[in-house]
């Protein structure tokens, strides 16, 4: 089922979100769900809060061509970061037609649970390790806009009021 993407500024993306108790049907379920919103959006990662539920879950898949390589990460913690920095233009499904350059580690080793409970972990490069951090942030309660500066800031949030404005007069 395709869900509801929040659109800053909903309070929900400020929050941190709670961990993952138990792998209940219901987390599956938010976790196939996400995934398909995120397919049709079109994204390569969503965050649990993006469509309202406070958890920490998220999914990502950055194949843009080939197979798809779909992953469900539960509980994600970065475990490791490269003294390396990578610059890359990041957008948000919750800042519609927005982005900016956010400078961020360019390695990251980060530890999660799988749908099946099994613990796992992994050293992600490039466009992924960009996106995990990303997608990691909203679990905290942090947008792509929190690393820009305040006149940068200040353009971005202008240009979405802008895209919110046309998106309601199209209905």
């Amino acid at each position: 089922m395709i869900r509801n993407i929040l659109i800053h500024p909903d309070p929900r993306l400020k929050k941190v979100c709670e961990p993952v108790r138990d792998i209940t049907p219901e987390v599956k379920a938010l976790a196939a769900d996400m995934l398909e919103t995120m397919y049709v959006a079109p994204g390569i990662g969503l965050a649990a809060p993006q469509v309202g539920a406070m958890i920490r879950l998220l999914v990502m898949d950055c194949i843009k061509d080939g197979p798809a390589e779909p992953m469900v990460l539960i509980n994600p913690e970065l475990v490791w970061a490269s003294e390396d920095v990578s610059i890359f233009e990041e957008g948000c499904l919750s800042l519609p037609e927005q982005y900016a350059e956010v400078k961020r580690p360019s390695i990251v080793t980060v530890r999660w649970m799988d749908l099946d409970g099994a613990p796992q972990e992994r050293t992600f490069d490039g466009l992924w390790a960009t996106c995990v951090q990303h997608e990691m942030d909203h679990l905290d309660g942090k947008l792509f806009i929190d690393y820009l500066g305040p006149m940068k800031r200040q353009m971005v949030l202008r240009k979405l009021e802008k895209v919110k404005r046309e998106r309601a007069r199209m209905g």
